[in-house]
């Protein structure tokens, strides 16, 4: 993949659109009335879109569809990886966090990731709703957007599903774990 110029080879064009279309077909459930035709015409009449796709799947995050926005005709893409995507863990919140640790920094912050790949991280209702396909996070837990008087005082949300029952916690934004990662989303 050229990084500079993010984009993909035919064969790695290729590659995706199967894997997301095997995806796609077999988790209907996340995306009943939808069909793939209509979703590979959508993203393929955006190629520039491929790249961030790409790095979804390339990072462990098993894009796919969860919803449609009749209004806007686009497409909602979430990381539906069972566990927070392996290829985003050990990071921290934002580079503010990352900044802020003196010793054993970790390699990367979720916010400045996302960017990087192009997507967003959820926020507290998108992690909430999200979960009724799930459940996801039993053993890990995802970095989710933190509302700024949090993050003012040092804080910052996560979220798991523990206990048959989704939960938002608290840390600190320059704590990491090897378990934490984050989910994104992405719109095509």
């Amino acid at each position: 993949m050229n990084s500079t110029k993010k984009e993909l080879s035919s064969q790695q064009t290729e590659e995706l659109f199967s894997i997301l279309k095997s995806r796609f077909l077999q988790n209907m459930n996340r995306h009943r009335r939808l069909n793939w035709e209509n979703v590979c015409s959508k993203i393929s009449a955006q190629p520039d879109k491929l790249f961030t796709l790409s790095e979804m799947e390339r990072t462990g995050g098993e894009p796919d569809v969860v919803a449609f926005e009749e209004s806007s005709d686009e497409y909602v893409f979430i990381d539906c990886s069972k566990e927070s995507p392996v290829g985003r863990r050990s990071i921290c919140y934002d580079n503010e966090a990352l900044e802020a640790r003196k010793a054993n920094k970790p390699w990367h912050s979720a916010v400045s990731l996302a960017s990087e790949m192009g997507i967003s991280l959820l926020s507290e209702n998108q992690y909430i709703k999200f979960q009724q396909f799930g459940p996801f996070d039993t053993t890990t837990s995802s970095w989710i957007i933190t509302p700024e008087p949090v993050r003012k005082l040092g804080g910052a949300l996560f979220g798991d599903f523990r206990f048959g029952r989704t939960f938002v916690y608290h840390n600190g934004a320059e704590s990491y774990y090897a378990a934490r990662g984050f989910r994104g989303f992405f719109i095509v």
